[in-house]
């Protein structure tokens, strides 16, 4: 699912990430823990092709990332990467419906309502599909990001810091969401965190 060859990436002079080779297997579940500032972010964002790494090869479900740019590069990973990060970004001014059907229009597929309605009941928020994301509580939001994530069916699942100021109960909480969502699809699952709690989940 994932092949990593010589994998660097530099911001200017500073290197911010350092990987020689790694591989992951379809449905896979893998943690990155460290603390701040040690790559764990870059590494999720040159998984999902949103940094080009200064060095290296990355393949992902068979896709070589380098060969990728533009559209093609956003309609691949609209259908072939979920992804949490510690921000949201959900659209504010939309519904939580519409949330999704952003999500789906983005990676160029069929806005597909009983699919959107499937993935908002399975996290517990069905009922919240007409309201905007400041109508709903910090918890009900991470919710919705996740099936935002996962509403496309993606083959990889990426979540960056998403126990972040989270007290423990709804910590664990989000952790067992994304794996049951990474099984419940097939996904590989890769959670980079500081949270040294998220451990005992893998």
């Amino acid at each position: 699912m994932i092949s990593v060859r010589g994998l660097a990436h530099r911001y200017g002079k500073v290197k911010a990430l350092r990987l020689p080779d790694w591989k992951v297997a379809q449905g896979e579940r893998w943690l990155v823990l460290g603390p701040s500032g040690c790559g764990k972010s870059t590494l999720l964002h040159v998984l999902a092709g949103l940094v080009r790494p200064t060095d290296g090869e990355i393949e992902i479900a068979g896709e070589n990332l380098r060969r990728l740019d533009g559209a093609r590069l956003d309609r691949w990973r609209g259908s072939t990467v979920g992804i949490v990060l510690q921000a949201l970004h959900l659209v504010k001014h939309l519904s939580v419906r519409d949330n999704l059907r952003l999500a789906q229009y983005l990676a160029q597929m069929p806005q597909d309502d009983a699919r959107i309605g499937d993935t908002l009941g399975a996290l517990g928020v069905a009922d919240k599909a007409s309201r905007r994301p400041p109508q709903l509580s910090q918890g009900e939001q991470q919710r919705v990001a996740i099936a935002r994530a996962v509403v496309n069916r993606p083959k990889l699942l990426l979540a960056d810091e998403p126990t972040a100021n989270l007290d423990d109960a709804a910590a664990a909480k989000v952790v067992d969401l994304l794996s049951e969502q990474a099984a419940r699809h097939g996904a590989t699952l890769v959670v980079a965190t500081h949270d040294a709690r998220v451990k005992g989940k893998f």
